[in-house]
């Protein structure tokens, strides 16, 4: 596959391990370094995660019904700062990241998920473990050499009739750009187009693939929340998310 990104830029030539080095330098500080990056958008990390996490569950919802059954995997989890508000929602979550002190850290704060590191190329999951596998703003840290490959990855491990579900930064949004250029986490990002996800995920074989952009009101309350979703079918969310069917 070619190595275009579709941002009118060439792709880094960062490799998954010099990734991984960062994020293990940068773990102490991460959260201190997200929640300036944010500043500019006038509402705190948490804000962003609670929304997503909603909407993360809101798709497994409208795809299984009971997400009490469910064996859910967390690609790219970092500091698990998702898994507060999943507790006891899925039979199983697992987190594994390439950072093994992000996941060391991870593993000290939620006690009740399964964590494990990796290479960044072979997940250490069997073929068909999980129902759901998510990753949240991770991609853009993928070299894109390695984009096809992690997305066949999280195919192989889906079990059939399981769902991937994709949260991205929108290069199409101005605010987006400035808040990755300014972020010291994002220094070697590579953004990708929702068309170049969309055809990442029919090539590794998943049906059904849609995306949808967030964010482009924030969603603060019922009515915003409902506007938000309807200005999703346009390309000017701050993030957008994928979501894909494993037949």
């Amino acid at each position: 596959m070619s190595n275009e990104t579709g941002n009118g830029q060439d792709a880094n030539q960062v490799t998954q391990e010099q990734v991984a080095d960062d994020f293990d330098r940068l773990t102490e500080s991460y959260e201190q370094e997200i929640g300036q990056s944010l500043a500019f958008s006038g509402m705190e990390h948490q804000f962003f995660i609670d929304k997503k996490r909603d909407m993360l569950l809101a798709l497994a919802n409208a795809q299984f019904g009971d997400v009490g059954k469910l064996d859910v995997l967390d690609l790219g989890c970092g500091l698990g700062g998702y898994h507060p508000g999943l507790k006891d929602i899925f039979h199983s979550l697992h987190g594994t990241d390439v950072s093994k002190a992000s996941v060391d850290m991870a593993a000290k704060r939620h006690s009740w998920v399964e964590y494990s590191s990796y290479d960044g190329k072979r997940l250490p999951y069997a073929d068909n473990s999980f129902d759901v596998v998510f990753t949240i703003t991770v991609m853009h840290h993928v070299p894109p050499e390695q984009w096809l490959s992690f997305v066949a990855e999280m195919h192989r491990v889906l079990k059939s009739g399981g769902i991937s579900m994709v949260f991205e930064h929108n290069p199409y949004n101005p605010a987006t750009q400035y808040i990755v250029r300014s972020c010291v986490i994002d220094k070697d990002a590579v953004l990708l187009k929702p068309y170049v996800m969309r055809r990442l995920f029919k090539n590794a074989g998943f049906n059904d693939v849609l995306t949808r952009t967030m964010f482009t009101v924030p969603p603060k309350g019922p009515f915003l929340s409902v506007v938000d979703a309807v200005f999703g079918y346009l390309p000017i969310g701050a993030q957008y998310y994928l979501k894909a069917t494993k037949k």
